[in-house]
């Protein structure tokens, strides 16, 4: 069985980490989420939340070029996006897997240099 001290000094030690990049990107930058523009203050605040750009949550250059301010719905909408993309970062789009209605559609029509017949 793990070790449940460990276990939970791992997590107090992210949340640590969290609040002190958390904290100065909310000095550094305009308190508006920068996918849907929405204004935060107060209570509020707490619904913005620290976007890594590059997914790394270890990548937190002092300068804070690889963050941005994101309220918690387009924060959630961009982690999809990314794992729609193949957790890699890949500029692949999604392809569903499985049956195509349409396959195979401009065969049957004879189709295939984009014509009409």
């Amino acid at each position: 069985m793990k070790n449940p001290n460990a276990l939970n000094q791992m997590y107090r030690d992210l949340a640590e980490k969290e609040k002190s990049y958390r904290a100065r990107a909310l000095k550094m930058y305009p308190h508006i989420c920068g996918s849907c523009s929405r204004e935060f203050s107060g209570k509020g605040l707490k619904e913005l939340t620290v976007h890594h750009k590059d997914h790394n949550h270890d990548n937190n250059p002092p300068d804070g070029s690889n963050w941005e301010l994101l309220c918690i719905y387009c924060h959630d909408n961009e982690h999809e996006k990314h794992k729609m993309k193949g957790y890699g970062g890949a500029e692949k789009e999604f392809q569903a897997g499985g049956f195509s209605a349409f396959e195979g559609l401009d065969d049957l029509l004879g189709n295939k240099d984009g014509k009409k017949k």
